[in-house]
């Protein structure tokens, strides 16, 4: 939660700073954040090549372990169980 609203922070100080100088962002809002998801989808397309060359195989499985947490931002599942596991550690 920390790390988005830092990211809201840091958003909302620069358009601060590009209403002082009275200037419009350079591109329009829908604009940046396709391109940004662009960017995260983009990332992700060299893993399951390098997997395919290495012989492993690319299930849907994996690439949901993988590849969407890179791309959302939400915990996988793997670490969504070990997180859950750590806490249950500390309540003991």
């Amino acid at each position: 939660m920390k790390l988005y609203l830092v990211s809201l922070g840091a958003g909302i100080l620069v358009g601060i700073v590009y209403a002082l100088m009275q200037v419009r962002s350079p591109a329009p809002p829908v604009v940046a954040l396709i391109g940004l998801l662009g960017m995260l989808i983009g990332e992700q397309v060299l893993p399951p090549i390098k997997r395919m060359i290495a012989g492993e195989p690319v299930t849907v499985a994996w690439f949901h372990t993988e590849c969407m947490p890179k791309i959302t931002g939400a915990p996988g599942p793997a670490l969504t169980a070990e997180r859950h596991a750590n806490d249950e550690d500390v309540a003991r």
